[in-house]
């Protein structure tokens, strides 16, 4: 994937990990254009800052994911790079009868919402130069965090339907994964100041960096989230499971 000269869409965009890849591929000379649902904070990403654009978009409403992509590329017909980074994580009790929302809500916010809004882009990538998308996943798709079980497996969902966009659209589309570890962000209460956790700074410069490799890889894992993502193939699934139970 290129590094500059490219026009990008990234959700998510109004904080953590996508405000700041956001800035830092604007930094790099791109057009920017950051989504989300919530205007003032995609407001705060772009501040000061030329040749970044912001649109509202709620990745749970496929009306919504419609309408916004109709409206980005009627203003950005250049988009090259979509980024589906945009994504929600909440703790679950399945030990007793309760509430599905959290899961049905996290299933479309997580994997339908990035097919829904690949769907929308992907006639317009295909005729494209040096078109990319990019789909944030998690250490979680590949050993579940105990806790956060729908999330764990919306991110093993998106993982899986990336690596097969990534075949159909060979010669085509370049599709890469982005796959975090914990990182101090916002996704969750309290997490920004989590011991044990990637500070989101240091996180962003390993990605960024992984990103000007060529060719670029097909999925951007820093260091600290090989632990998860190499455990099956490495005979220790079980143990990490155990191991991150207490995150």
């Amino acid at each position: 994937m290129k590094t500059t000269g490219n026009s990008i869409l990234i959700t998510g965009g109004g904080s953590g990990i996508g405000r700041e890849l956001a800035q830092r591929f604007q930094d790099l000379g791109n057009q920017v254009i950051v989504a989300g649902r919530t205007a003032a904070s995609l407001e705060e990403t772009i501040a000061g800052r030329a040749n970044m654009h912001a649109l509202t978009v709620d990745m749970s409403d496929p009306a919504s994911i419609a309408a916004f992509a109709q409206e980005a590329l009627s203003r950005f017909p250049q988009i090259n790079v979509l980024i589906n980074n945009a994504g929600i994580m909440r703790r679950e009790d399945l030990t007793r009868k309760g509430d599905t929302a959290v899961a049905e809500q996290t299933l479309i916010t997580n994997v339908l919402g990035p097919i829904r809004l690949t769907d929308a882009f992907i006639d317009h990538l295909v005729a494209q130069e040096n078109a990319a998308i990019v789909n944030t996943t998690s250490g979680l798709a590949f050993v579940p965090l105990g806790t956060a079980p729908s999330y764990s497996a919306s991110k093993a969902a998106l993982h899986s339907w990336t690596v097969s966009l990534r075949e159909q659209l060979r010669g085509k589309v370049e599709v890469i994964e982005l796959a975090p570890p914990a990182v101090r962000t916002e996704l969750t209460p309290s997490q920004s100041t989590r011991e044990g956790y990637m500070p989101l700074d240091d996180y962003a410069a390993e990605v960024m960096s992984l990103f000007t490799q060529e060719p670029t890889p097909q999925e951007i894992l820093v260091e600290s989230v090989k632990f998860l993502r190499n455990a099956e193939r490495e005979g220790r699934f079980d143990q990490t499971v155990q191991a991150i139970a207490a995150l």
